[in-house]
C-alpha cells in the first residue's frame, strides 16, 4: 500500500496546512522524496525475483482488492517519482502564478501521483477504473491551472477524450464482470489459461483494450494529445508528457499479457497500429512551429515504439518496450522541462520568435542536445539501446518492414530536433540576442534537468543492468506464475519466484 500511502498522506497533510504556502512545499518535496526512495527500494527487492502482494483489509481474492508489485510496476513507481520530484522542483515560479496557484500545483502534482502509482499496483479491473478517476480529476486540474481561456479550452478536449475512453473502460469492465462473476485481474487470467473463461469475456476485452489506446495516443485515436499538453504550465506539461500516455501503455502491456496469452489477431492489429503511430507522430512534428507541439507529435510516435514490442510478444520485443518505457519517460519529461526553460529565456516558444541560445546559454544548448540525442537513438545513450532492442526483436521475429519504419522513424526524429536546435539554438535571435531575458527561478530547474541529462547518460553508458531488469521483466510478463501465484494458491503476502 505504500506507493499510494505516500503521496496519499502528502495530499492530505498539504490540504490540511494549505495557508503555509512555506510547509506545503516541503511537504510535497518530503512526500516525493520518500516515494522515490520507496520506488528504488521496491525495485531492489523486484530485481531480486520478490513478487509482493497482498489484500486490501485482509479480504481475499477475489472478494478485496488485490495488490500485485513485480519488475514491472516497481520500476513504474520509481521512475514516476524521479519525474515526480523534479517536476516539484521545476515549480511553477515565474510563469505568473502566484502562492495560490502554487500552493494548488504541490496539492495536485500529489494527487496525480497517488492515482498513477495506485493504477501501478492493483490487480483489479474496478479498482484501475478508480485509480484512472483519481488521475483525471488531477490531471484536469493541473491543465487549467493558471487559468486562461486557451488553457481552459485544452482541458476542455483533454477531459472530454479522457472521459469518453473512461466511459468505456468502466462499461467494458462491467461486461467482463457480467460475463465472468469477478473482476480480479489474476483470477480473470487464470479462468483465461485455463480456458474456462466465458465466451462474452473476449470482447469486452478488446473494448478494454480501445479505451486504454486512446489514453495511450495510439494511431488513429490520438489527437486529443497534441491539442492539449503544450497549453499547460511547463512543469506540468512535462509532468504530463513522461507520466500519463505511459499509463495508458502499461495497462495494455499488463492486460494483453496477463488477459490475451494467444493473441494472434490482436498481434497483427498492434503491429499495424503501432507502426502507423510512429509515422503519423513523427510526419505530425514535422509540421509544427512551437516547441511543445513538436514535442508533443513526438509523444505519438514514440508510444509506437513501445507498441511495437507488444504487438512482436517475443521476450527480447517485451524487454524492448519495458526498456523504451523507462528511457522516454525520462527523456521526453526532460526535453519538455528544457523546452519551458528555452521559452522563458525567449519570451516565446515559437521557433520563429527564438534564437542565440546556444551563444547566449551553452550549458542549455547541452541539456537540450543530450535528450534530444537520445530520443533519436544515437549511440551511446539510452535511446539507442531501447531502439536497439525493438529493431533487432523485428528482424529476429523476420518483421522487416516494422524494422524498417522504427528505423525511418528514428530519422524523421532527428530532422525535427535538428529543427529546433537549427531555430531555437544557433539561429540569431530577431532582435540580436539582445531580447534574450534572465527569468527568475530556473535554479531548482536547472538542477532537475542536469540531473535527468545525467541519467540518460548513465543509462546508455552503463545499459547492461538495466537491459537485463528488462529482460527479466519481460519473462515476467511471458510467463506471469509469480504474478498469479497470489490468486491461484491463495497467499496473502509477499512470494518470490
Amino acid at each position: 500500500m505504500a506507493p499510494v500511502l505516500v503521496p496519499l498522506s502528502s495530499l492530505l497533510l498539504c490540504a490540511l496546512l494549505r495557508g503555509h504556502l512555506v510547509l506545503v512545499k516541503y511537504l510535497s518535496f518530503g512526500g516525493a522524496l520518500l516515494l522515490l526512495l520507496l520506488g528504488l527500494r521496491l525495485v531492489w527487492l523486484a530485481a531480486g525475483g520478490t513478487v509482493l502482494a497482498g489484500q486490501v483489509g485482509g479480504w481475499p481474492a477475489p472478494f478485496g482488492i488485490s495488490l500485485v508489485i513485480d519488475r514491472l510496476s516497481a520500476a513504474m513507481i520509481a521512475i514516476s517519482a524521479l519525474i515526480g520530484l523534479v517536476t516539484l522542483a521545476y515549480g511553477v515560479v515565474g510563469e505568473g502564478a502566484g502562492p495560490r496557484v502554487e500552493r494548488d500545483f504541490h496539492l495536485f502534482v500529489q494527487g496525480l501521483l497517488t492515482g498513477i502509482c495506485g493504477a501501478f499496483v492493483t490487480a483489479d479491473i474496478f479498482n484501475l477504473y478508480v485509480w484512472v478517476e483519481v488521475l483525471l480529476v488531477a490531471a484536469f486540474a493541473l491543465m487549467s491551472l493558471g487559468g486562461g481561456a486557451r488553457r481552459l479550452a485544452g482541458s476542455m478536449i483533454y477531459v472530454a477524450l479522457n472521459l469518453f475512453a473512461t466511459m468505456i473502460f468502466l462499461l467494458a469492465a462491467g461486461l467482463v464482470y457480467g460475463a465472468s462473476g469477478t473482476l480480479n485481474m489474476g483470477e480473470l487470467a487464470v479462468q483465461v489459461r485455463a480456458g474456462s473463461a466465458p465466451p462474452g469475456v473476449t470482447p469486452a476485452l478488446a473494448l478494454m483494450l480501445l479505451a486504454f489506446s486512446i489514453k495511450a495516443a495510439l494511431f488513429p485515436l490520438f489527437g486529443w494529445l497534441p491539442a492539449t499538453y503544450h497549453v499547460a504550465m511547463t512543469a506540468v506539461s512535462a509532468m504530463f508528457a513522461g507520466l500519463l500516455t505511459k499509463v495508458g501503455v502499461y495497462t495494455l502491456i499488463r492486460l494483453v499479457t496477463l488477459l490475451w496469452p494467444d493473441y494472434g489477431p490482436l498481434q497483427q492489429l498492434l503491429l499495424w497500429v503501432s507502426c502507423a503511430t510512429m509515422l503519423v507522430g513523427v510526419l505530425g512534428a514535422a509540421a509544427q512551429t512551437e516547441v511543445r507541439r513538436i514535442l508533443s507529435f513526438h509523444i505519438v510516435s514514440q508510444v509506437g515504439y513501445m507498441v511495437l514490442g507488444l504487438a512482436l510478444a517475443t521476450p527480447l520485443a517485451l524487454a524492448g518496450s519495458v526498456f523504451y518505457v523507462i528511457h522516454h519517460i525520462v527523456v521526453k519529461a526532460n526535453l519538455f522541462f528544457i523546452g519551458g526553460m528555452a521559452a522563458r529565456y525567449c519570451g516565446s516558444e515559437r521557433l520563429a520568435a527564438m534564437g542565440s541560445l546556444y551563444a547566449r546559454q551553452p550549458w542549455l544548448a547541452l541539456l537540450f542536445a543530450i535528450p534530444a540525442l537520445s530520443l533519436v537513438g544515437v549511440p551511446p545513450l539510452s535511446g539507442f539501446w531501447a531502439k536497439f532492442l525493438l529493431v533487432q526483436a523485428s528482424l529476429d521475429a523476420a518483421a522487416w518492414w516494422p524494422a524498417g519504419i522504427a528505423l525511418l522513424t528514428g530519422l524523421f526524429t532527428l530532422l525535427s530536433m535538428n529543427k529546433i536546435w537549427n531555430e531555437a539554438f544557433l539561429k540569431v535571435h530577431p532582435h540580436g540576442g539582445a531580447g534574450l531575458r534572465r527569468p527568475l527561478g530556473l535554479r531548482a530547474a536547472w538542477v532537475g534537468t542536469a540531473g535527468l541529462a545525467l541519467l540518460t547518460v548513465s543509462i546508455g553508458l552503463g545499459a547492461g543492468p538495466v537491459v537485463n531488469y528488462a529482460l527479466d521483466a519481460a519473462a515476467q510478463l511471458a510467463e506471469p506464475e509469480a504474478y498469479l501465484r497470489p490468486f491461484a494458491g491463495g497467499a496473502e503476502t509477499e512470494g518470490s519466484e
